[in-house]
């Protein structure tokens, strides 16, 4: 399977935002990781990030003839992005939303998902573990 993994907004920054709520590591340490999880092995993880939103939307479009699956963080773009909303409801394909913190028991406006609803699950509130999570899962809808 391919499975394309979206990461959003700030999150390239990750290792030294706020490492309190997000962690130590980097993008890209967490992504290394994702792809030696057992799940991972036999399949192609693809990754993107960026902190536009169009470019964002694009690269969900552009999936639609190379991925099986959508893994997502889309950042800050979770609490209003319809327009990323729309672009996976759009696509059609199976996405599982991530977070590493648990955005439902922060700040109120980060309370909402907006992206929830086109996806067929969230995992959130385990740090990189959300990942795995959320791969596992896109992965038993998928295969």
């Amino acid at each position: 399977m391919n499975i394309l993994v979206i990461n959003g907004p700030n999150l390239n920054l990750l290792g030294t935002r706020e490492p309190e709520i997000y962690g130590h590591e980097t993008l890209d340490e967490i992504m290394s990781w994702l792809a030696e999880q057992p799940a991972a092995q036999g399949h192609s993880l693809n990754y993107f990030q960026s902190n536009h939103e169009g470019a964002i939307i694009d690269r969900i479009h552009q999936a639609l003839d190379q991925a099986d699956g959508i893994l997502i963080n889309p950042g800050a773009y979770t609490h209003y992005s319809y327009a990323i909303r729309d672009a996976l409801a759009g696509v059609g394909l199976p996405a599982v939303e991530v977070h590493l913190s648990a955005i439902d028991q922060r700040e109120p406006f980060r309370r909402t998902s907006v992206i929830k609803d086109v996806c067929i699950s969230q995992m959130a509130g385990k740090g990189k573990e959300s990942y795995r999570q959320g791969l596992d899962y896109l992965l038993c809808r998928i295969c």
